[in-house]
């Protein structure tokens, strides 16, 4: 009854209160009538009409008179005969009163008739609920890396990437421009060490005996030929012969890879090898799944990167050059857990990245600056890792626009001539490889002073600026802080022939109008040294 029912939720209440410690000050419950207890369940008043069950679907009484009388009188086969209760409302409105009615015919009570297999969702949920709120921000919830709360507590500013918010940069005291702080983690990656997390790449594991046949059908080099515990980069084409990203493949077993991919592309590029497989090679033994979530990323770069990482593994492991040479991976243990650790380097100085469960993010960030402090390790947001990609020379988001194929970025080499994939043959129709297409280039302003900014167009110095006239333009720049100027990449009309000419640099909306001289895309150590020293 109503007054038992309250007089129950208050003892309860009491009870919970001491549970935590608290002592409940004991009052009456509200006052309530009992109800009669005499009353009749009623489904069901017989008439001459119709009378309907489920307004849904259209289930009437005298359709559930006639299941009983044909034999389907188990609930089951009730609901799948009439189609009672397979509406939008799972049964929420017709289904104990279908079933009354046959407990009626068959003369049993409603427990004994017995009840349907009730889904999702099990009370109603309001409409508004599903879609009214799902608008601006709302409509995709912001995702967090496993030490968004310690970058927090660090003074990091946030950016959004995608659907992720991840550290841009670390202010510290005295820093009175983001270009300051910027500035000293990019030199603290090249001269000392620097950790970033790197979580928000996508991470996809392949797993089964087709796997590296797969792989070779998907990437455009050649992936079978890996061997167990290396790393090799990766280039995926779109059907039509364009790049549709890039990143690394691992192999953990004969029939087992770790892909990574970019953080924007990264339910692209699952979309696409689910496509590949059930669509283009459904005869292909293998499973794929999403890992993103189930790894924590942290990358630590520098010079002093394998001193950092020798303190901070457990004894046991090696990580010398001989047993973890540049693009390996190997497996240890850190106060413990289990750790993937993969030497692989997007900086351009020797780097290793580590994987761990993400429940263990914060505490692996916080050992590894503990461990690192007296080799002056400090963190590092987008904003640094962007500038010691642009260095390197290593294409990113404005140079994956989906416009460029593998050799407009000057990485034809990747696409393999023993083996077909996907998009091979589409990137050598004639367009695509016509050598006066822009390819990638670096920049350097003649002054070396002026600022140089992405999206500003390429001309022929003294030409009109028209569109006719248009030889390319900007995709990434920044301010070098290792060679102290303005440098940037662009894609430039027959780039590679054209080193060392000079270009007219032409910003209009932002009032930029400055000459610069083509030269290659890797602006720091060409040989490649301190990767491998």
């Amino acid at each position: 009854t109503l007054a038992a029912a309250l007089a129950d939720g208050l003892a309860a209440g009491e009870a919970a209160a001491r549970d935590c410690g608290y002592t409940p000050t004991h009052t009456e419950p509200p006052r309530a009538e009992d109800e009669r207890r005499d009353g009749v369940a009623l489904f069901h008043v017989p008439s001459r009409g119709k009378a309907f069950v489920d307004l849904q679907n259209d289930v009437t009484a005298g359709d559930v008179a006639l299941a009983h009388r044909e034999g389907y009188r188990a609930v089951e086969h009730l609901k799948r005969y009439t189609t009672l209760g397979m509406a939008t409302d799972q049964g929420k409105t017709a289904s104990v009163p279908g079933i009354a009615i046959m407990a009626a015919l068959t003369g049993r009570d409603i427990n004994a008739t017995g009840t349907t297999t009730f889904r999702p969702p099990w009370t109603p949920v309001a409409i508004g609920a599903l879609a009214g709120p799902h608008r601006g921000r709302d409509f995709r919830p912001t995702r967090r890396t496993p030490t968004h709360g310690w970058a927090e507590a660090q003074g990091a500013r946030f950016v959004e990437v995608g659907p992720w918010l991840r550290a841009q940069w670390y202010a510290r005291a005295g820093e009175t421009r983001w270009q300051d702080s910027v500035a000293r983690e990019v030199r603290t990656v090249r001269e000392a060490v620097g950790v970033c997390d790197v979580s928000t790449l996508g991470k996809i594991e392949v797993v089964g005996p087709d796997a590296a046949t797969f792989l070779d059908f998907v990437y455009a080099g050649m992936i079978s030929t890996l061997r167990v515990g290396r790393v090799r980069y990766g280039l995926m084409l779109r059907e039509d012969g364009f790049v549709l990203d890039d990143g690394t493949v691992a192999r953990l077993a004969e029939d087992r890879f770790f892909l990574t991919t970019t953080t924007a592309n990264a339910g692209r590029v699952m979309q696409h090898l689910e496509h590949a497989h059930q669509v283009l090679r459904p005869e292909l033994d293998l499973t794929m799944l999403s890992v993103t979530d189930a790894w924590a990323q942290l990358a630590i770069a520098g010079p002093r990167s394998r001193e950092l990482l020798a303190a901070l593994l457990d004894p046991g492991a090696d990580i010398t050059d001989a047993a973890l040479p540049h693009m390996a991976m190997t497996t240890a243990t850190v106060g413990g857990v289990p750790v993937r650790v993969y030497r692989l380097s997007f900086s351009g100085e020797r780097a290793y990245e580590i994987g761990i469960p993400p429940d263990y993010g914060t505490a692996l960030i916080e050992r590894i600056m503990a461990v690192g402090a007296p080799l002056g390790v400090a963190p590092y947001g987008t904003e640094a890792l962007g500038v010691l990609r642009i260095e390197k020379g290593h294409p990113a988001g404005g140079e994956l626009n989906g416009q460029t194929t593998a050799a407009d970025l000057g990485l034809a080499r990747l696409v393999s001539s023993r083996k077909d994939c996907i998009g091979a043959r589409m990137a050598q129709r004639p367009a695509l490889a016509d050598p006066a297409r822009p390819a990638l280039v670096g920049l350097k302003p003649r002054d070396g002073r002026s600022a140089i900014r992405a999206g500003a167009h390429l001309l022929a110095p003294g030409v009109a600026a028209t569109v006719a006239n248009d030889e390319g333009y900007v995709t990434s720049a920044c301010f070098s802080p290792t060679l102290g100027h303005p440098i940037a990449l662009a894609l430039l009309r027959r780039g590679p022939a054209r080193i060392g000419e000079t270009v007219r640099v032409y910003d209009p909306l932002r009032g930029g109008d400055t000459l610069a001289e083509v030269c290659a895309p890797v602006f720091v150590d060409q040989e490649g040294a301190r990767i491998r020293g």
